[in-house]
């Protein structure tokens, strides 16, 4: 079940993932790598800020050995 309302400003994982155009699990990895930090919520229906999303989406993803980048298509 999500939130039935949060304040201005916050988001769910879902709406988070629609704002950046990507996908939950995105939004969940950049947790993960520390390029996004949780607002609140609980640890199942974490709420994160829109400017905190809004830098996440814009900062610099790191690579990992092995992986394509896109300006180096295989």
């Amino acid at each position: 079940m999500e939130y039935a309302s949060l304040p201005p400003g916050q988001l769910t994982t879902s709406t988070a993932a629609l704002a950046c155009g990507v996908a939950p699990a995105t939004i969940r990895d950049w947790v993960r790598r520390g390029l996004l930090d949780r607002c609140g919520g609980t640890p199942k229906r974490p709420i994160y800020s829109l400017a905190a999303i809004l830098a996440a989406r814009d900062a610099p993803k790191p690579s990992r050995p092995g992986q394509r980048s896109a300006d180096h298509p295989a």
